[in-house]
C-alpha cells in the first residue's frame, strides 16, 4: 500500500519514481505517493531506508534516476530547486550568521523582488506566529537552539510558499524542547492549512505530528497510515516492530477460521490464537505481535482471552505504570505494562502469574527470520 486516497488532485504525486546513486543499487525503489493540500505526512524510516533521499528529489537537490514527481499537477523533475516555490527546514538550521534574524528572514522575500514594505510586513507577522517579536534585531548565536530552529521555521513560511519540506528538524535539540516544538509546528500548520512533508527517524514524533505516516524500509513504502492505524494494526512485523514496542512471539499456524482467527503453536508448544494479518495458511511460519500494554496480569477467562502461565523477572517502576518483564512461553523478555493502580503492587519478583491478552490484539505478521 503506498497511494494515499486523498481525493481529486493530489498537491504532491511520486509516479513510479526511483532513485540509484551507482546505477546498480536502488535507493528508492517504484514509490508511488499522493499527498493532499494541507496534508501532513512523515516519512518515517531507520537510516539508510530511502526517506531523505525521497524529500532531496522532492525539493530539487537530488535528480530522481526514473519516474516523475508532480508538484499541483505539474511535473517538476526538471524545475530547479528555487523555482519550486518550496519551504524547506533542516536540522542545521542554516541561517546565515552575519545577518540578524529579520534579515535572515527578509532574504527570501528580497530574491523574490518583494518592496521592502511588504518585507517588512511579512518579517513582523511571522516572528509574531513563531513567538520571537522581539528578536528581529539580534544574530542567530545570540538565539538558543529552540528560537533558531523558529527562525527556520520561520524563514521557511514566510514566502507563504504552499508546500513546506522539513528534514530532521528538531533532531539537535533536547528532549523537552523538541517536545515543544512538535506541538508548535503542528499548531502552525493547522492555523496556515499549508502542506507539510517531514522527515524523521523517531517515531512518537511521526505519530504526535502527523496526519499519515509512510514506514520506509530498503526503498520501500510499508505501510502508509494514519499514526492510529500505524500503531493499532500495523501490516507486516518491520512495522510493528518499528513502530512502539511489542512482544514477539514465533510459531507456526494450524489453522485459520472465517473469522480470520488464526490457531498458532507456538515454539514453545503452547497453542494460542491470534488475528491473522500476514499469514497464508496452515504449516507457515509466523511471528506474532502484542503491544505490553495489551497483555494483563492474572487475566478473567473468556471466550477468545489467551492465557498463558509466566514468572515475573522484574519490576521497574516508571511512575504511571510499573514494566514488568516476564518469562512467557519460553520468552524472558515479555514485557507487561502494569498500571499505577490499586492492587497491583504486590507483584514480587520471582513469582508465577499468568498472563492474558484479547486474540484481536494479537497480530500474526509474516516472519522476517523465516
Amino acid at each position: 500500500m503506498s497511494k494515499g486516497n486523498t481525493g481529486g488532485e493530489p498537491m504532491v504525486r511520486f509516479d513510479n519514481v526511483q532513485k540509484s546513486y551507482d546505477g546498480e543499487t536502488l535507493v528508492v525503489k517504484n514509490l508511488n505517493l499522493d499527498i493532499a493540500k494541507g496534508e501532513f505526512v512523515t516519512m518515517l524510516g531507520p537510516s539508510g531506508s530511502g526517506k531523505t533521499t525521497t524529500l532531496m528529489m522532492l525539493a530539487g537537490f537530488e535528480p530522481a534516476t526514473n519516474g516523475e514527481i508532480y508538484l499541483n499537477g505539474r511535473p517538476i523533475n526538471n524545475v530547479p530547486p528555487h523555482k519550486r516555490g518550496i519551504g524547506m527546514v533542516f536540522q542545521n538550521y542554516a541561517l546565515f550568521p552575519h545577518m540578524s534574524v529579520a534579515e535572515n528572514l527578509a532574504f527570501p522575500l528580497s530574491v523574490r523582488g518583494m518592496s521592502k514594505a511588504e518585507q517588512e510586513e511579512r518579517v513582523k507577522k511571522v516572528l509574531e506566529m513563531v513567538e520571537l517579536p522581539q528578536m528581529g534585531g539580534r544574530r542567530p548565536a545570540q538565539l538558543s537552539g529552540g528560537q533558531q530552529q523558529r527562525v527556520a521555521v520561520a524563514r521557511a513560511l514566510v514566502f507563504e510558499p504552499d508546500l513546506v519540506l522539513m528534514d530532521e528538524p528538531l533532531g539537535a535539540l533536547d528532549k523537552q524542547l523538541r517536545e515543544q516544538m512538535q506541538y508548535e509546528i503542528k499548531h502552525i500548520h493547522q492555523s496556515l492549512g499549508v502542506t507539510v512533508v517531514y522527515v524523521t527517524h523517531d517515531q512518537s514524533e511521526a505519530l504526535t505530528m502527523s496526519d499519515r505516516v509512510a514506514v520506509f524500509e530498503d526503498g520501500i513504502i510499508q505501510q502508509l497510515s494514519t499514526p492510529e492505524e500505524l500503531y493499532e494494526r500495523p501490516q507486516n512485523s518491520f512495522v510493528a516492530q518499528f513502530i512502539g514496542e511489542n512482544n514477539k512471539l514465533r510459531g507456526t499456524v494450524q489453522d485459520i477460521g472465517r473469522d480470520h482467527i488464526a490457531t498458532i503453536k507456538l515454539d514453545s508448544g503452547d497453542m494460542v490464537k491470534a488475528l491473522a494479518v500476514n499469514v497464508k495458511g496452515k504449516g507457515e511460519r509466523t511471528l506474532l505481535s502484542i503491544r505490553p500494554e495489551r497483555v494483563t496480569i492474572a487475566p478473567k477467562k473468556g471466550k477468545n482471552t489467551i492465557v498463558l502461565p509466566g514468572r515475573v523477572e522484574e519490576l521497574i517502576y516508571l511512575g504511571d505504570h510499573i514494566r514488568t518483564r516476564m518469562s512467557v512461553a519460553g520468552h524472558p523478555d515479555f514485557i507487561v505494562k502494569v498500571p499505577n493502580n490499586a492492587g497491583h503492587h504486590q507483584l514480587k519478583e520471582g513469582q508465577s502469574a499468568d498472563v492474558g491478552w484479547q486474540a484481536e490484539d494479537c497480530r500474526a505478521l509474516d516472519d522476517m527470520a523465516a
